[in-house]
């Protein structure tokens, strides 16, 4: 008799035990490996589609970041321009011109030359602070990969949620149990093709280098050297691309020599302050406020010559004050003795300010205003506003770098005629207070502003920049200062908006520009206002980029918190030689009550006696 076979009676149901007893991954690493792939792949599919809409230099333009390690100018249909990208891993970027008209299909000498000499201030804007620019450009980039990582995480998830819906446990199951003697070769060939791509990203770009054209020469020494140029922009650059060289070298040395020149001037001011408050704290003698010292700023009357006193021309043939402990004091709105000027030293530190307005745009200016900032130990930079020439989003790299010259000190900006909501909200990305209206509180100065109620345009001229009027603007303004329990500082672009606040004696003092020319500070009602020549040397018919064709002016203001007033201001020149003059500290004025002032020289309260 036959005995029976076991493996004949063995079932479809040995076969899962059998199955059961194979290795299977551990939990964390079935679910892991395939995340960690999806998050991956939906990383490199967010950096490698990011997209951006700026500007490079006065033309819009679109960024795209590429994987050939290259980033390439896009000029259309007159060729492009190619640098080696810094960026690792083969990313690099093609940064398209969209203003260059398609039916382009000759390069014209007479034309070219028109267009090089109307587009080249933009250009040395750009190349003046092309740091403003590229970090514009990666963050917008950096955003949008964020932004496309996050959608295609998204959309996968959605596709395995409605996946398992569809397919159903039994389905699942079924697939799973197919799956799972294969999940290591899957897991392996994940990695590979994924290092794959890696590997096959970098060696494209490699190769696409290989048989990149040669450098051309017209770019050496300067942030384009190395650069390639393809198609017909060649022949542009080698033609003309000497004219645009020679004047970002000129603008950068002009730019450089004042940076250091200011360097000297400032150690020079120091040095006088020192010595004289060494002198003076000898001598313990007591001086009169309302003029200039070279001692802390609250003694001593300088002579209306002086570039710091109040009244004194605004110019390139101004120069330094040279006022000394010994000059004789003039009569001031409030000739009352001073303490011995020798600081208590219970006392507070005095808050630093430094003052711009109008930079239009003269990014050259930015390295100077960093630099001033620095020297003098600046709590925060006020803007008075027109940071930029027409308010345009081409314009932001100008804010972006005014931002930067701070080197990390808070912003405070009073928007002008000149800017626009896109200027404001280029500020606010780049970390500054922008006034609204609201007083806010920076460094321990409570300081009141907004934008200005009119706003200018090229070819368009001006106009109401919203539903307020002027008067209107200047009412409210006077009506939150008077509102506030204390209001330490107006900063408003133009002068006449802060008449209502310093006529009703509810802001003390009062900081401006727009007029191009310095004046002040002089009593208005109740109050002194200060209005500031040009940051950018802005000159009636002429542009402000490139070396200064006017002087330029910053000025430096230290503020008491104890007794939340202002102690002194000092004036910084940049002459268009790119000489630095560094005037005395001039006492603020304290203004004279109006009930005691002549109506005939009320308006003349802050000068100094002739």
């Amino acid at each position: 008799m036959t005995r029976p076979d076991p493996a004949a009676h063995a079932t479809a149901d040995d076969a899962p035990a059998r199955e059961d007893t194979a290795p299977r991954l551990p939990a964390w690493l079935r679910l892991g490996v395939p995340a960690l792939l999806v998050l991956l792949g939906a990383l490199v599919f967010g950096v490698t589609t990011a997209t951006a809409d700026l500007s490079l230099g006065p033309h819009e333009a679109r960024y795209d970041v590429t994987t050939d390690g290259t980033v390439t100018l896009d000029l259309g249909p007159l060729g492009t321009l190619e640098i080696d990208s810094p960026v690792p891993l083969g990313l690099g970027a093609r940064v398209t011109v969209q203003e260059i008209p398609s039916g382009v299909t000759a390069v014209d000498p007479a034309t070219t030359l028109t267009a090089l000499s109307s587009d080249l201030q933009g250009y040395l804007q750009f190349f003046a602070g092309p740091q403003a620019t590229l970090q514009d450009a990666v963050r917008a980039l950096v955003t949008d990969a964020l932004w496309r990582t996050l959608g295609a995480l998204a959309a996968v998830t959605v596709l395995v949620v409605l996946g398992r819906a569809l397919l159903g446990h039994a389905r699942r199951d079924e697939l799973a149990a197919v799956l799972a003697p294969q999940a290591r070769r899957l897991v392996a060939g994940g990695t590979v093709v994924a290092v794959g791509l890696g590997v096959l990203t970098a060696s494209t770009g490699g190769a696409a280098r290989e048989s990149q054209p040669v450098a051309s020469a017209v770019f050496a020494g300067t942030p384009l050297e190395g650069a390639r140029v393809t198609g017909r922009l060649g022949g542009v650059i080698d033609t003309y691309g000497s004219y645009a060289v020679e004047a970002y070298r000129s603008n950068t040395e002009f730019y450089a020599k004042a940076e250091e020149s200011l360097g000297d001037a400032w150690a020079e001011r120091s040095a006088r302050i020192e010595a004289a408050q060494a002198e003076h704290a000898e001598q313990a003698a007591f001086t009169v406020p309302g003029g200039t010292t070279e001692m802390t700023g609250t003694t001593a009357t300088a002579s209306p010559s002086a570039p710091g006193a109040p009244g004194a021309a605004t110019g390139p043939s101004a120069s330094p004050g040279t006022a000394d402990a010994s000059a004789s004091p003039s009569p001031s709105p409030t000739p009352t003795p001073t303490a011995d000027a020798q600081e208590d030293d219970d006392a507070a530190e005095p808050v630093v300010l430094v003052l711009v307005s109008d930079l239009h745009c003269n990014v050259g200016m930015a390295p100077v205003i960093r630099s001033l900032v620095e020297l003098a130990g600046a709590d925060v930079l006020l803007d008075g506003g027109d940071t930029t020439i027409d308010g345009t989003a081409v314009e932001q790299y100008c804010v972006t770098t005014f931002a930067r010259a701070a080197g990390g000190v808070p912003v405070v900006v009073s928007p002008g005629n000149h800017d626009s909501r896109e200027t404001e909200a280029a500020y606010r990305r780049a970390g500054a207070t922008v006034l609204g209206g609201e007083v806010v509180e920076v460094a321990g100065v409570r300081i009141l502003g907004d934008r200005d109620p009119r706003e200018t345009r090229i070819g368009a001229g001006t106009s109401p920049s919203g539903v307020e009027s002027p008067s209107e603007a200047r009412q409210r303004l006077a009506d939150v200062a008077c509102d506030d329990e204390r209001v330490d500082l107006l900063l408003i672009h133009t002068p006449p908006i802060g008449d209502a606040a310093l006529e009703r004696g509810c802001v003390p003092a009062q900081l401006s520009g727009h007029k191009h020319v310095r004046s002040g500070p002089e009593q208005v009602g109740a109050g002194m206002r200060y209005v500031s020549a040009s940051t950018a040397g802005a000159a009636p018919g002429q542009p402000t980029v490139g070396p200064l064709r006017s002087t330029a002016e910053l000025t430096v203001l230290r503020f008491d918190p104890d007794e939340a007033r202002l102690l002194d201001y000092q004036l910084v020149q940049v002459g268009t030689d790119a000489a630095v003059s560094v005037g005395p500290r001039v006492a603020w004025p304290r203004p004279v009550p109006v009930s005691a002032v002549p109506d005939e020289i009320a308006g003349a309260a802050g000068a100094p006696t002739p």
